[in-house]
């Protein structure tokens, strides 16, 4: 499977010197190596906290990728992925979540139902189908 060239551009860089306390709302991907206190938004967008940053904030993104270190709220319409040192401290909901091992997660966790275009095409749901197929022969 290839990846869309598109989606791994990162729009906008927050460097490790770089220490912002306030809302931050986004297009495309974020990568934040600094400080951030307060809340992180987009609608459709990607936010990659790096391995020396530290995030204190709501976010409400599509895709969270932590490698940081995150204290708060993370709704990811998508998925969210935890690769090591990343550490989560908060409550996180997502249709689809993977911590690698190495990673911390201390929190409260949703799984969000898919929305229903893409749970139709879900081996699930098509199993789930099939058996109300055959309780109706």
């Amino acid at each position: 499977m290839k990846k869309d060239k598109k989606a791994d551009l990162i729009s906008t860089f927050i460097g490790g010197d770089a220490s912002i306390d306030g809302n931050i709302e986004f297009k495309g991907t974020i990568r934040v190596d600094g400080r951030v206190k307060g809340r992180i938004s987009s609608n459709g967008g990607t936010v990659i906290v790096g391995e020396k940053a530290v995030v204190d904030a709501e976010m409400f993104v599509s895709v969270a990728v932590i490698m940081g270190e995150v204290s708060g709220t993370i709704d990811a319409k998508e998925r969210i992925e935890v690769y090591p040192p990343g550490r989560v401290g908060g409550d996180i909901q997502s249709p689809v979540i993977s911590i690698e091992p190495g990673g911390i997660f201390n929190g409260s966790c949703v799984m969000k139902a898919q929305t229903e275009s893409t749970a139709k095409s879900s081996i699930f749901s098509k199993r789930q189908s099939d058996s109300a197929e055959l309780k109706g022969k």
